[in-house]
């Protein structure tokens, strides 16, 4: 890398290929791929796909978190602290258990609208009122969730998206 001058001391960026073109528009950012590398990137692009996450908590205190993320098996694993990175909101409540997975988002803005919205539409939904008896809040949680999805599914184009409820809701 070098400095771009003395005054300013910023490197470089060795990606910044400019292309044979003469229009001076033409300008690509990433390092060029060889064929090897692009075969590799088209075989891992179905499993590398942007998905939205909920899981659930298998202690106490119970809850739920949505996520985004582009390797559900890799954040799942953050969030049960066997690899760093997980969110600090699912510290509590390990180990979390994968309660349902959406795929089929065309890229990672259309995914975080739709963790956005499907948080905002969740947090606004009044709550239920829990039994004094019920030891077990996760259907209720899920109750909950399931509902703020359905809403979000009726607000949104969601045709391509793939939804797979893992645990029971009832």
């Amino acid at each position: 890398m070098r400095l771009l001058t003395a005054s300013f001391r910023a490197a470089k960026s060795p990606y910044l290929i400019l292309n044979p073109n003469p229009n001076p528009k033409s300008i690509s950012l990433n390092p060029p791929l060889s064929s090897e590398s692009s075969a590799g990137a088209k075989s891992k692009s179905k499993e590398m796909t942007w998905c939205v996450y909920l899981i659930l908590s298998t202690n106490a205190p119970i809850k739920t978190y949505v996520g985004v993320t582009n390797n559900f098996s890799r954040r799942l694993k953050q969030h049960n602290g066997e690899l760093s990175g997980g969110a600090k909101a699912s510290r509590a409540g390990r180990p979390w258990v994968c309660a349902c997975l959406i795929r089929g988002f065309n890229d990672r803005s259309e995914a975080c609208e739709f963790d956005s919205k499907w948080k905002m539409v969740s947090r606004k939904l009044p709550r239920k009122r829990k039994n004094k008896e019920a030891d077990d809040c996760s259907p209720m949680l899920l109750q909950h969730r399931e509902t703020s999805l359905n809403k979000v599914i009726g607000s949104l184009d969601c045709g391509h998206l793939e939804i797979e409820w893992q645990m029971s809701t009832s």
